[in-house]
């Protein structure tokens, strides 16, 4: 019985067309929803955690979600990721056993919400501007993101199909994919620090130095947690830890939809990753691009860590 649950849902689940809003590529369903979502009603009290997608959300999440429960693990655990901090603008409306509004799910929430999305600045809903809400951005370098974001779309049917390694990477390059181009959603967000409550964070940093980043974190949600948290919520939201943790990894929403035998959603979780995947001649036809787009920007990105 268990078996015919699942093929009838892997038969449900058909791949989105993507749908551009103001030039962006979003999901069909995203699209078809957009007018509620730009009219989000933010709270002063909301958290917003945004990102490009994989660049350390769900870390920055549950790294959140520990400094605002005190290092209390078993609080932590109350719901996965997914629930606990709705990702705004994320819409899958049918099946319907798997059907979720990030929209609905954050306007029946109690304050304070701490809310996730992949938004660029430019398409994201005016109200948390108008409220001054606390905004944390994390971005991760582009090779690393790149790798990332085609191993989720080769696991993850709520994405278009990736097509070949190649022919992502040329995807990637020219912002033809969800939620359009890396470069322009980390520099618009870096430029919109000077104007706003943003912390803006680096994975490659919160990689090398983990405590520092969540010390960061804890300031701006002006929590003072004693070096025993701390210790603690380094250890809970570190990789290791998280990987086996199905109230973060992913395992427990999406059933049907992510398939972790094709790639794991939480996959290495390492800096530098990119040397196994791009070719010479791919390395420097990217590095002269990235030369190109990054020029207008004081933005600087490690692509590894000096050991």
């Amino acid at each position: 019985m268990d078996k015919m649950k699942d093929l009838s849902l892997k038969e449900t689940v058909i791949r989105p067309e993507l749908f551009e809003v103001e030039g962006v590529p979003l999901t069909q369903p995203i699209g078809s929803t957009w007018d509620q979502v730009w009219k989000f009603k933010a709270r002063p009290d909301d958290v917003l955690i945004a990102t490009y997608a994989k660049a350390g959300t769900t870390w920055t999440q549950e790294i959140v979600d520990m400094v605002q429960q005190n290092g209390d693990t078993e609080k932590c655990k109350r719901e996965t990721t997914y629930k606990r901090q709705p990702f705004l603008e994320w819409f899958i409306p049918e099946p319907p056993s798997l059907r979720y509004s990030g929209l609905e799910l954050a306007e029946a929430m109690p304050s304070p919400r701490t809310i996730k999305t992949h938004l660029p600045v430019q398409l994201l809903p005016p109200s948390f501007w108008e409220q001054n809400c606390k905004i944390i951005y994390v971005a991760r370098n582009a090779k690393d993101n790149l790798v990332s974001y085609y191993h989720f779309h080769r696991m993850n049917k709520g994405l278009p199909d990736p097509g070949t390694w190649e022919e992502f990477v040329e995807k990637f390059m020219t912002g033809k994919v969800l939620w359009g181009s890396w470069y322009d959603h980390v520099k618009g967000w870096w430029k919109a620090k000077d104007k706003h409550r943003i912390l803006y964070l680096f994975y490659e940093d919160m990689k090398e130095n983990p405590k520092q980043e969540i010390q960061k974190i804890a300031k701006f949600l002006e929590k003072d947690l004693s070096q025993e948290v701390l210790n603690k919520i380094v250890h809970s939201t570190s990789f290791e830890v998280m990987k086996n943790n199905p109230m973060a990894n992913y395992t427990k929403d999406f059933q049907g939809i992510m398939d972790h035998s094709i790639s794991p959603f939480m996959r290495k979780g390492t800096v530098a990753d990119w040397k196994n995947h791009f070719t010479v001649a791919q390395n420097e036809k990217f590095d002269e691009d990235y030369k190109k787009k990054m020029s207008d920007t004081s933005l600087v990105f490690r692509m590894e860590l000096s050991a």
